[in-house]
């Protein structure tokens, strides 16, 4: 089973009307019901990033028919809508919590719709949802400088160390962009997995620190969202959002090309 690819599906606010800013990445609180419920119809099991990394770490058989159910940002309605289906059906899920954005003392204001406070968080990692990380302030990790990508690491995970009496150990790359550099600072950082986007099943041989998710969305209707489960259709659902991703990474890679010049001139 250590060739198995496991769909990991990627959310992040679950809303009746969320703002203009999340809105396309949003799903509705009805949306998700109907998700998870045919997750159940389908016999499928839902597994934590932890849980999943640890059996293809060790090589253990996983169980029929794994799926991943994480939560990117830490939006309010994971806890207020999400959660109930969640408890209802008996699934785990993994929230990737960007700790600036939360509610309370490390607020920097730069969340995007209604978030989660730390009571909410703490209720979430008492009902079984793994809390990994993503970031402090959500920059784009591999536009920083090696000082800074630590000190962003280290700040947030310092945090949820100390606010949830654990240390995380999975981690989810905010926008999805990573690089050699950026995986091996999240390694550092004592994260034992992270995750990308890809928009593609993730298999084992992706390697614990680059491991694909697909979106879902707004718009990602029943028979789509059977598809991802099924792994069906999903380079022609996301051919759109590849080739936008691969013109992005040029212009990127041109921009880091760039800064690194300017550096060494100085």
């Amino acid at each position: 089973m250590t060739g198995t690819a496991v769909p990991i599906l990627m959310y992040h606010a679950v809303a009746a009307a969320p703002g203009d800013a999340t809105r396309a990445l949003s799903v509705a609180p009805e949306a998700f019901a109907e998700q998870m419920a045919l997750i159940g119809d389908l016999g499928l099991t839902p597994l934590t990033t932890a849980a999943l990394a640890a059996h293809w770490r060790y090589r253990r058989p996983l169980p029929a028919r794994p799926v991943l159910i994480t939560f990117d940002d830490g939006y309010e309605g994971v806890h207020r809508h999400a959660l109930p289906v969640l408890a209802k059906h008996g699934f785990p899920a993994t929230l990737f919590a960007a700790t600036g954005w939360l509610r309370g003392p490390h607020d920097t204001g730069g969340g995007l719709d209604a978030m989660l406070d730390w009571d909410q968080v703490r209720e979430l990692a008492d009902s079984g949802v793994e809390i990994g990380g993503h970031s402090h302030s959500h920059p784009q990790l591999d536009q920083l400088d090696d000082a800074a990508l630590a000190a962003e690491l280290e700040h947030s995970t310092g945090i949820l160390t100390d606010e949830l009496g654990a240390r995380p150990l999975s981690f989810a790359y905010p926008y999805g962009y990573s690089s050699r550099r950026v995986r091996e600072a999240v390694r550092a950082a004592g994260y034992t997995q992270a995750l990308a986007v890809g928009n593609a099943l993730a298999r084992r041989r992706q390697g614990p620190y680059a491991l694909r998710r697909v979106t879902v969305r707004r718009s990602t209707g029943v028979a789509e969202f059977e598809r991802l489960l099924q792994g069906r259709s999903i380079a022609r659902d996301f051919a759109k959002d590849r080739a936008l991703t691969t013109g992005y990474a040029l212009v990127r890679r041109a921009r880091q090309v760039c800064r690194k010049a300017i550096r060494s001139r100085v």
